[in-house]
């Protein structure tokens, strides 16, 4: 399958040779003792900030690369050629979900302390918006944070919050005033008193990722820790809404994209029949089918990415491609699974793995429905 696009670049092609080297070397041979371990270790992550991969976005005076939104979206693509999820969104979650917010929102003194160990690796982070009782309904979080003299006091619950357990710093959602979308977001570092990791969640998917629910108890922190303006914390949550969906626009047609590729191996060996299945026309077919649609949520992928470099507004198209890649890829993975008969349910083998993962990307970062409400009230 050519991957060739109008996109491409040598500087492209370069990025995505660096990091295929690296799953090749330091994930893929040693990630299925992190599904057990349920984290990926931190002297993996640290490889990776010194390789100068956590960055690409951020400003070369804290050692980031100061590229755009296609150059991020290479990059997501590339690392989601892994077959282990778990690893993928330990680490997108660090570069397109968390560590935007300090981006975008932070200032000069928050960013001179926290943003080159952030690009390093030195620091690993997280982001505290969902709750029990609040997902994609941004608005409904009940967590609240109230000034104090010099500090604000934050308590509430987050749940659900991808690399929850082994993060050194946390971005956090929380009410700061009466109206549905008075949120503020805070800068809260592990170890600070009153914050408290309540579990770790077990998961069906995504097994080298620690999630966990976030327990904020009077937790006081310098009025310093607002990020951004007070009050503003919803509008930089939904800006911040439309690089993380694509980055898991990005995981799902890369799942699509290994899915496909182990099948088609598999398919080509696998004798039933009196033959190989490639020889039954229903299986070639149906694989035809799933990459023609991969290639083109792929095509869609990349449109959006050039419309951001741009400038443009673009939630109706992201919330699309957010919904469009969620369902894609579990009917991509499932077929897959299904074409590798027994052996797709067996628990050591990708296409398993790739089936379990995949399913939460129709839910995580916006389930299909609330984007599909997203794209209809833009018509």
């Amino acid at each position: 399958m050519s991957n060739a696009s109008i996109y491409d670049t040598p500087e492209y092609e370069s990025l995505r040779d660096q990091i295929a080297r690296f799953i090749a070397k330091e994930v893929e041979p040693h990630a299925a003792a992190w599904e057990e371990q349920g984290f990926v270790p931190r002297e993996v992550l640290k490889r990776m900030g010194q390789a100068g991969l956590f960055g690409l976005m951020y400003e070369e005076k804290y050692g980031g690369a100061d590229s755009d939104a296609m150059t991020n979206l290479v990059f997501a693509e590339a690392l989601s050629q892994s077959t282990f999820a778990g690893f993928i969104i330990t680490v997108l979650v660090h570069t397109d979900m968390a560590s935007p917010h300090l981006h975008h929102a932070g200032n000069a003194a928050q960013k001179d302390k926290y943003l080159k160990k952030v690009i390093t690796g030195e620091l690993i982070t997280a982001v505290g918006i969902t709750e029990p009782g609040a997902g994609s309904d941004v608005a409904g979080i009940r967590s609240t944070a109230k000034r104090d003299g010099d500090d604000w006091v934050i308590n509430g619950t987050k749940m659900f919050i991808t690399n929850g357990v082994h993060a050194d710093l946390y971005f956090v959602a929380a009410k700061t005033g009466p109206g549905k979308r008075d949120i503020s977001m805070f800068i809260v570092e592990k170890g600070t008193p009153g914050f408290t990791v309540g579990r770790a969640l077990k998961k069906t998917g995504w097994l080298s990722s620690d999630t966990a629910e976030l327990i904020f108890d009077n937790v006081r922190i310098p009025a310093w820790n607002l990020l951004g303006e007070e009050g503003k914390g919803f509008y930089s949550v939904m800006k911040n809404f439309q690089t993380e969906r694509i980055a898991l626009g990005a995981m799902a047609v890369g799942h699509c994209q290994q899915a496909l590729k182990l099948t088609l191996d598999y398919v080509r060996q696998r004798q039933a029949f009196g033959g190989p299945l490639w020889d039954q026309q229903v299986i070639r077919q149906r694989l035809a089918m799933l990459d023609a649609k991969t290639r083109a949520a792929r095509a869609f992928m990349y449109h959006c990415a050039w419309r951001v470099t741009q400038g443009h507004d673009i939630v109706q198209d992201v919330s699309m491609l957010k919904a469009l890649t969620g369902e894609l890829v579990n009917e991509v993975v499932q077929t897959c699974q299904q074409f590798h008969g027994g052996m797709g349910f067996i628990r050591e083998t990708a296409i398993e793995r790739l089936w379990r993962d995949a399913r939460v990307l129709a839910i995580g970062g916006g389930a299909t429905e609330v984007m599909l409400e997203e794209v209809a009230k833009r018509y």
